[in-house]
Order: structure tokens, then C-alpha cells, then sequence
């Protein structure tokens, strides 16, 4: 090698004014509530481009304009279209379709682009950004029904006479917004579940809106059989009826004919169903971490 090559540099450092970060490291707390916020806001579209915001908000749109009429019919009429309770049942394959559309974009996205390790880095653990983004979709559904449930009492409280109807009323309002609060526990816990198994937005959308859906001919089929227990059992077999059994046993009242006495056993099942899809999700993300 000759001189003027020995003598040349190997390389140049340039100081384009990076500097160290120096400030208060916040920790895992605030790394799982900001991913949290983040999930909410990524539910209803917000931050994000005009094209995601359409669904969402068109669900919102539906079921505000849902809660106005039954407002205004209340109003006009002195009697409730709808109980509290039978509000979210009826809104049910809203809730599915809102689900089945927000499930994917909190869990297929980040797995399509094979972004988890870097959210998976310390001091994140796995089970954190599991439970951050299914406390994410369960608020967000929780909101589209209390909102709108919030607005149908809003409205009631005025045309009840007296503060003792006021009260009635906001009792059963309480046990509207609890009757919500299982629909998106439940809904929200297989929507995610379903979506953590499939890459492709596209497709998990389809296979939650299938896993609601396909198993609704497996509680026709038990419903028609001769046994009578058989029948007021069949609403186990499906997310939906089992959320509907629920409800005629702990929040619409005379409603029990269709499961009989056995209510509890609606709730004990929705429970286990509950725990074994955290469970398995946790389970989930410990495998795809691994990977």
C-alpha cells in the first residue's frame, strides 16, 4: 500500500446535533397507558386519515341517531320504545360489525408489519400490550354504548314527574350501562382473540364477524330439540345468545322464560369464557414474542 493511502482517513464523523436524551423516563406505566390512548383513539379513527374514520363513526352515527329517536319518542309519548337493557341487545350486530372492524386494526396491523419487538422491548412486557389493546377495544365499545344510553336518560329525566321517578329511572339506567359493560367484555375479548390469530385485516374482519355469527345456527338447532333443558341451554352455544341470556336473567326482568332457572349458568360461562380468552391471548403474544 503506498503512503498516500496509508496516511488517507478510514472515515469521517459529522456532528449533525443528535443529542443524548436527558429528561424523566416514565417507565412501564405510562409506556401501557399511552399504548391504551392509543388504541382508543386508533378505534374511532382519530389521528389517523379520513378513510378510517368512515366506518367507525358511522357506527356512532347510527347508534347516536338510534338513542335521538327513542329521546324523542320517550318525549313525545311518556313511554320507552326500549328499556335500557333491551338497548344494546338490539344494537348487538352493530356492536359485531363495530368489533370485527376495530379487533384487526388494534392487533392484525402490528403483526402484519412485524412491529411487536419493538413494542415488546423492556420495559413493556408482553402480557402489558396484550391487556393495553383489549382494554382499548373493550372502552371503546363500552363508549359507543353508554354514550347514547347517557343521552336516552338525559332526555328522560325531564319528562318524569318528580325526584323519586328520577331516581327510578337512573336505576335503571345503571343497569342499562352494566348490561353494556357485558356486551363489550364479552364481544370485545373473542373479537380480539380471533383477530390475534390472522395477519390480514381483511380476513380476521371476516372471521370475527364468523365467529359470531356461525355459531347463531348451533343454538337454532339445540333450541328445536324435544329436551326442554336442552333448549333453555342452546343460548350457550354463541356469544350473542349467551350475552342475551344474561340480560333476560339479570337485567330485564320477566324475561327468564327462555333460559328458566338457569341464569346463573349463563353467567358462571360467560365468566369462563372470559377468563379463557385472556388467557389464550395472553398465551398469544408470549408465542409471537417468541418467534
Amino acid at each position: 500500500m503506498s503512503t498516500l493511502d496509508a496516511r488517507q482517513p478510514a472515515g469521517v464523523i459529522h456532528d449533525i446535533g443528535y443529542q443524548r436524551y436527558t429528561g424523566p423516563r416514565l417507565g412501564r406505566r405510562h409506556i401501557v397507558g399511552a399504548l391504551y390512548l392509543h388504541g382508543v383513539r386508533t378505534a374511532f379513527g382519530l389521528g389517523r386519515s379520513a378513510k378510517a374514520k368512515i366506518f367507525p363513526w358511522l357506527i356512532v352515527g347510527v347508534v347516536g341517531v338510534v338513542a335521538a329517536v327513542l329521546t324523542a319518542i320517550r318525549a313525545q309519548t311518556g313511554t320507552a320504545p326500549l328499556s335500557y337493557g333491551e338497548f344494546p341487545e338490539v344494537l348487538s350486530v352493530l356492536i359485531i360489525f363495530f368489533c370485527a372492524i376495530v379487533a384487526p386494526e388494534l392487533a392484525s396491523r402490528d403483526l402484519h408489519s412485524g412491529v411487536l419487538p419493538l413494542y415488546l422491548a423492556r420495559p413493556l412486557r408482553r402480557g402489558d400490550y396484550a391487556m393495553a389493546k383489549l382494554a382499548a377495544l373493550v372502552s371503546a365499545t363500552f363508549l359507543l354504548l353508554a354514550g347514547p344510553l347517557t343521552v336516552i336518560f338525559a332526555g328522560a329525566a325531564f319528562t318524569v314527574d318528580g325526584i323519586g321517578a328520577v331516581w327510578d329511572e337512573f336505576g335503571d339506567y345503571l343497569g342499562g350501562v352494566a348490561y353494556a359493560a357485558v356486551h363489550a367484555l364479552v364481544f370485545c375479548v373473542v373479537a380480539l382473540l380471533v383477530a390475534s390469530l390472522v395477519r390480514r385485516r381483511a380476513v380476521a374482519a371476516g372471521a370475527v364477524v364468523g365467529a359470531f355469527l356461525l355459531t347463531t345456527p348451533v343454538v337454532g338447532v339445540l333450541a328445536v330439540l324435544p329436551s326442554r333443558d336442552a333448549s333453555q341451554l342452546a343460548g350457550l352455544a354463541s356469544p350473542v345468545t349467551l350475552v342475551s341470556g344474561i340480560g333476560d336473567w339479570a337485567f330485564e326482568p320477566g324475561g327468564e322464560v327462555a333460559i328458566g332457572p338457569y341464569g346463573p349458568v349463563y353467567a358462571v360461562v360467560a365468566l369462563g369464557l372470559v377468563a379463557t380468552g385472556v388467557l389464550l391471548l395472553l398465551a398469544r403474544y408470549r408465542k409471537v414474542a417468541s418467534q
